[in-house]
């Protein structure tokens, strides 16, 4: 073994060691079942760190978790919820008070697609309990945990469509605004308490996302380049658009006005959904 190679052991090790030391000898990450849930468990793991994982589908998390605990001999425990339940919310805060848990990653959510008005609202307010009123419960319990212990960190997953009005995913969009903001105001109000929060606003990313939303995306960003890219930026920065992609379109988007960046997304969202009855309504692409 070269010296080289002795040096990067070294180095690694101790890069796991201090994450262990900041983040906890525990994560729990919810939406873990597929997608960047998925991929951020499984570099989790990678570094060390033992996992509950929380999703809706046992079978696939019991399946994810035995590969994980062979291939890196981590502990994890599995948690099957429905995160639009608030006492599901508040069995996993409660269930894990015994672990030494100093990472939450709430990558757990859902999108919708097509005109609002269209839309069934039970399933609109399921999402605005998946996507917001968990990410408030579940930060307020491990928020308040890891301020009183004096160390720890928050992943929340706000989106590209968070920043403007989106038509077509107007629900979707809102609640991914709400993310972002809660999370940009955590940021600073638990830094003094040496909790870091981090919001990670992707572009278009390939997973079950799309097919579950009704969407039919272009390019998109591969789970594994979110995570790696979110978890490199977790202390250091509020906000991160992971991947190549995400920052394009940001850079593209950021110097619009807040109604061109509307109208634009307007016509995106009537090309990914133009199989719906026939695409976006004409008075969504005309000129303000």
């Amino acid at each position: 073994m070269t010296s080289g190679v002795v040096r990067a052991m070294a180095a690694d090790g101790r890069d796991r060691r201090r994450w262990l030391t900041r983040y906890g000898q525990w994560a729990v990450v919810t939406g873990a079942s597929d997608g960047i849930g998925r991929a951020v468990a499984e570099r989790l793991a990678a570094r060390g760190q033992n996992l509950v994982l929380v999703a809706r589908r046992q079978p696939v998390l019991d399946a994810l978790g035995a590969e994980l605990v062979e291939r890196y001999g981590i502990e994890v425990r599995v948690m099957p919820a429905d995160l639009a339940d608030e006492a599901a919310v508040a069995t996993v805060v409660d269930a894990t008070k015994a672990l030494d848990v100093g990472l939450l990653v709430a990558a757990a959510g859902f999108g919708t697609s097509g005109a609002l008005m269209d839309a069934p609202l039970d399933r609109e307010l399921n999402m605005l309990d998946v996507n917001c009123r968990a990410v408030l419960g579940l930060s307020h319990g491990f928020g308040r945990r890891f301020a009183g212990q004096g160390h720890g960190g928050i992943v929340l997953f706000g989106s590209l469509v968070g920043f403007q009005g989106v038509p077509r995913a107007a629900n979707y969009a809102a609640t991914k605004a709400y993310v972002q903001t809660l999370g940009e105001a955590l940021h600073l109000e638990l830094s003094p308490q040496g909790v870091d929060v981090l919001v990670a606003a992707p572009g278009p990313v390939d997973s079950g996302f799309a097919a579950r939303a009704d969407m039919r995306l272009g390019p998109a960003l591969k789970p594994d380049t979110v995570a790696a890219a979110t978890l490199n930026a977790l202390g250091r920065r509020a906000t991160v658009w992971p991947g190549p992609l995400s920052k394009l379109l940001i850079g593209s988007m950021a110097p619009l006005p807040r109604w061109a960046r509307v109208r634009m997304m307007a016509r995106i969202m009537g090309g990914i959904t133009k199989h719906q009855h026939g695409g976006a309504k004409d008075d969504l692409k005309k000129p303000a």
